[in-house]
C-alpha cells in the first residue's frame, strides 16, 4: 500500500482497488512502507478530508498486512522515498504493485513484477 487516495475518496478506484485486495488478496507491508503511510495521515492538511472511518480502515489494512522483512535495496526511482515499493515486492514476492503513482507506473514491469494503475486492477480483477 502506497496511497492515502483509498482513504481520500472512499468511491475512488483507489479504494475500489484496495477493497479487491483486502478481500481477494495479500497485502504486503514494510516497517518503511507503514511508516510513510502513517506519517502522511498524519500531516495536517489531510486530516479534515480523511474522515475516522477511513483513518480506521487504512489503520486495520497495516495491522491485516503481510509483514516483509526488507532483503533487497532498490535504487531505482526518482524520488528515492518510492524505492520502498519495489523493496518490497522483490523482497516479498509480489505478484504485482498495485500504485497509480507516475513515477512507480514508468517502472513497469520492475523485475518482471507488473505495476499496475488502480484503474487497470479494478477492470481485469
Amino acid at each position: 500500500m502506497s496511497s492515502v487516495s483509498p482513504a481520500l475518496k472512499a468511491g475512488s478506484l483507489a479504494a475500489i482497488a484496495l477493497r479487491l485486495v483486502e478481500r481477494y488478496h495479500v497485502l504486503l507491508q514494510s516497517a518503511a512502507t507503514e511508516q510513510q503511510l502513517l506519517a502522511v495521515l498524519a500531516r495536517p492538511y489531510l486530516a479534515p478530508p480523511i474522515v475516522s472511518l477511513a483513518h480506521q480502515w487504512m489503520t486495520e489494512l497495516l495491522a491485516m498486512a503481510e509483514r516483509v522483512a526488507i532483503t533487497d535495496r532498490i535504487v531505482a526511482c526518482r524520488d528515492p522515498t518510492d524505492d520502498t515499493f519495489p523493496e518490497l515486492a522483490v523482497s516479498g514476492n509480489a505478484d504485482l504493485i498495485l500504485n497509480g503513482h507516475r513515477d512507480l507506473l514508468a517502472l513497469h514491469p520492475f523485475r518482471s513484477i507488473p505495476v499496475v494503475a488502480p484503474a487497470a486492477f479494478v477492470l481485469g480483477a
